[in-house]
């Protein structure tokens, strides 16, 4: 990384790249100060993080159960599988004048592209783990007589918290590329909006420094998730 930072300054301060239209580190750190200085793009920030915020809850939410269940009915699952296939290959994108005129261009817009775009690779995961439960799980669970509710939440739950994990992480990368997608057709506001607007102004120092923010947000997501999958799965790499 500093390497390329180095190369990338060089290259400007030689004139062999021209800065009105790739910026350098170093602008792009002074327009960093800037924008956190006079509070800019606190709004974009709050906005993106809202939305984030809503679409990974109600991922969770719904997406968690519905992998349990896929993953322990054989019917359920034949049955969904080559809709969820479907649904997960066909690029999200392409649905957005549907969402608009269902929904409008509001937040309700911008959240349900960010479920759409995250809820798909969690179910997929969850339910490839309960499909791989081991079997002397399901045995004694047969003998003891225990309730399914109760098989989902003492049993599945626990032993394929790996896999969850592991969703949870491909679903936050791409919730956040839905939200930046949902921001650039669908908003007035938010981090993807405001490196489309500075871009349009040939204001490319704000636009690079919008997308170090963006990285700087998806590496923090996924270290929190990391966190989480050292805390509560080492066991699974133990085995």
């Amino acid at each position: 990384m500093a390497i390329v930072l180095v190369l990338w300054q060089l290259s400007t301060a030689l004139g062999l790249v021209d800065v009105s239209f790739s910026s350098n580190p170093l602008r792009i750190a002074a327009a960093e100060g800037k924008l956190f200085g006079s509070g800019e793009i606190y709004p974009a920030l709050g906005a993106t993080g809202l939305e984030l915020l809503w679409g990974l809850g109600i991922t969770f939410v719904l997406g968690i159960p519905v992998g349990l269940v896929l993953g322990r009915s054989k019917i359920l699952h034949d049955m969904t599988e080559p809709m969820v296939n479907i649904l997960y290959s066909v690029p999200y994108v392409m649905f957005l004048p549907i969402i608009i005129f269902w929904f409008g261009i509001d937040n309700t817009s911008r959240v349900i592209v960010i479920v759409w775009a995250a809820i798909l690779p969690l179910i997929i995961n969850i339910t490839a783990g309960v499909r791989n439960l081991d079997r002397d799980y399901t045995r004694v669970a047969t003998v003891f007589c225990t309730p399914r509710l109760k098989f989902f939440y003492t049993i599945a739950l626990p032993a394929t918290l790996p896999y969850i994990l592991a969703g949870v992480r491909l679903a936050v990368g791409r919730a956040l590329v839905g939200a930046i997608v949902a921001e650039l057709f669908l908003a007035s506001q938010g981090l993807g909006y405001f490196v489309q607007t500075q871009t349009s102004n040939f204001n490319m120092d704000s636009a690079m420094a919008g997308i170090v923010l963006l990285a700087v947000l998806a590496l923090l997501l996924n270290w929190a998730v990391r966190l989480v999958e050292r805390r509560f799965t080492h066991w699974a790499g133990a085995q």
